[in-house]
């Protein structure tokens, strides 16, 4: 058990009967007293997210979530469709389930599928991933005033913004845990 100041984002939480993701924690001390922990938790079998205060010294069970390496096949009205290298067991995610990792995703790529009692309830993708940019308007020349950017699509159909110098075919790194532009790959 561990006391709520301890959780980050990303912990894995059991509160009551219930599992769930904390996305967001902020610690507020009021006085000389008592101190309290928000969290913005996302329940791992409904999905619904939720924001609760709690005492700061109140414990928690954390929980450890099985991780699967899996590879995405494809996807069809919302649902993504993802292998287990080993066993070959296929099974579907929603988009909600996947949240912000569905627009990194290209067939055949490996990712880890997080498991809770059996269930895949979320993916962690790589911290960086490199893509193909599709399409991008040209840069102007001469426009250098401070860090100018403009938008490009990559492999998938997700659009970021991307330094002038970077034209359509160049590859490129993509931090996913801010979906931000890293840099061009040689």
């Amino acid at each position: 058990m561990r006391i709520a100041q301890e959780f980050r984002n990303g912990n894995v939480i059991k509160m009551g009967d219930d599992a769930f993701t904390v996305l967001k924690t902020q610690f507020h001390k009021s006085g000389r007293s008592s101190a309290v922990v928000k969290f913005k938790l996302k329940n791992l079998i409904t999905g619904n997210i939720s924001e609760t205060s709690v005492n700061a010294t109140d414990k928690f069970d954390e929980i450890r979530l099985d991780r699967r390496t899996m590879q995405f096949l494809y996807e069809n009205d919302g649902m993504y469709a993802f292998m287990d290298q080993e066993t070959f067991d296929q099974l579907e995610l929603s988009s909600e389930d996947l949240d912000e990792s569905a627009k990194f995703l290209v067939p055949e790529m490996a990712i880890d599928v997080m498991l809770y009692d059996e269930k895949p309830v979320a993916v962690e993708l790589p911290n960086n991933i490199e893509r193909k940019v599709e399409y991008t308007e040209p840069g102007l020349r001469g426009d250098t005033s401070g860090r100018v950017t403009k938008a490009a699509t990559i492999e998938g159909g997700y659009e970021l913004q991307v330094p002038l110098f970077v034209n359509i075919g160049d590859v490129i790194r993509i931090d996913t845990r801010e979906c931000s532009y890293m840099e061009r790959v040689k």
